[in-house]
């Protein structure tokens, strides 16, 4: 539990408490940035916090500066994660950091750290945070705030709250970059296959897509605009789809290279060949995208660079110098293989 200071330093929890009308358990769930408060006896207990003067003071602000911060990721199991891992510890290594690692807790509405991970992080006294989760709660970006605990978010969901510092990659350029390869090869009958419709990324990468169509002044085609979750069995429904269409696609630049899976077991259940009958791009340069046979021609997305970028950005952060900006974006850059070719003639 976060406590106050000492007499002479401010009031203590439970005067506070007494002040808003509630027990002092409920007043150090609002502290903490627990969610399961009530809004009214939140706003009750946050007034007499600002008014009373309560001093919030983690461990983490002790005199002698932590060497330890604390990194969250939506998954330990994704070649994604791995990637983000192995950024988060060189960066650390070269900054003399431990880092503690924790997965975040699946919820339906995405992947957030489980509420009482804010008491472990005050207890194990980490000088800052990295997020690759799907989103925080405004409660969490709250608790984090208040307690003046610098954080970087590697490629947010959403657009972040204004000041928060995010490292990500140059969607809208990988998406454009995609579409031109097929374009250059001929092929005029494009789909794209996306993530959720309302992630930024999905968004960006769409928008690059459509702005190199109406570049190469090919028709935008919105039945071949389909949307999905990054995961395999959806985009293998989003494929069979298109290939149902009166005239299907030639080509498909598919959001992630884990969808572009889905997508090649779909053509091989129609008995579809890549590149010859369909071509196919993804989106991240994983493993996976080596992997697939044929090889995979990808966006490749610099994890390991954005984590080591978001890394060194909150070691300033932690030694009290803002950015100057809040977004940092790193470029992407098409990893031809083996599965991109000339569409075959009519």
């Amino acid at each position: 539990m976060v406590r106050g200071g000492s007499a002479t330093a401010g009031p203590t929890l439970a005067v506070v408490a007494r002040e808003a009308g509630v027990s002092v358990p409920t007043a150090s769930k609002v502290v903490n940035g627990r969610e399961d408060v009530a809004p009214e006896t939140r706003r009750r207990v946050s007034e007499a916090l600002d008014r009373l003067g309560y001093v919030r003071r983690p461990r983490f602000e002790a005199s002698k500066p932590p060497r330890m911060v604390d990194l969250v990721v939506h998954s330990l199991e994704s070649s994604w994660s791995g990637a983000v891992l192995h950024g988060v510890e060189q960066a650390a290594h070269d900054a003399g950091l431990e880092v503690v690692v924790s997965a975040g807790q699946t919820r339906t509405r995405g992947v957030r750290p489980e509420r009482g991970w804010f008491d472990k992080l005050t207890a194990r006294g980490s000088a800052g945070v990295l997020f690759n989760v799907a989103e925080l709660s405004p409660a969490q970006h709250s608790w984090l705030t208040q307690h003046r605990v610098p954080f970087v978010l590697i490629d947010p969901v959403l657009e972040p709250p204004p000041g928060v510092v995010s490292v990500g990659a140059a969607n809208w350029q990988g998406g454009m970059t995609a579409t031109d390869h097929l374009l250059s090869l001929g092929h005029e009958r494009i789909a794209v296959i996306a993530g959720y419709r309302r992630k930024m990324c999905s968004s960006a990468r769409v928008a690059g897509y459509r702005s190199a169509l109406a570049a190469a002044k090919v028709p935008y085609r919105p039945e071949y605009v389909r949307y999905g979750n990054f995961m395999e069995p959806t985009a293998h429904h989003r494929m069979l789809q298109l290939l149902d269409l009166p005239e299907p696609p030639t080509a498909v630049f598919v959001c992630s290279d884990k969808m572009a899976l889905g997508v090649y077991a779909a053509l091989a259940e129609r008995g579809l060949r890549v590149p010859d009958d369909i071509s196919v791009v993804g989106f991240d340069d994983l493993p996976e995208a080596r992997w697939a046979s044929p090889g995979l021609t990808t966006v490749r997305q610099p994890l390991s660079e954005m984590a080591q970028t978001a890394l060194r950005l909150l070691v300033r952060m932690m030694e009290g110098d803002q950015p100057e900006g809040t977004r940092t974006e790193l470029s992407t850059r098409l990893v031809e293989r083996s599965s991109t070719g000339a569409p075959r003639p009519v």
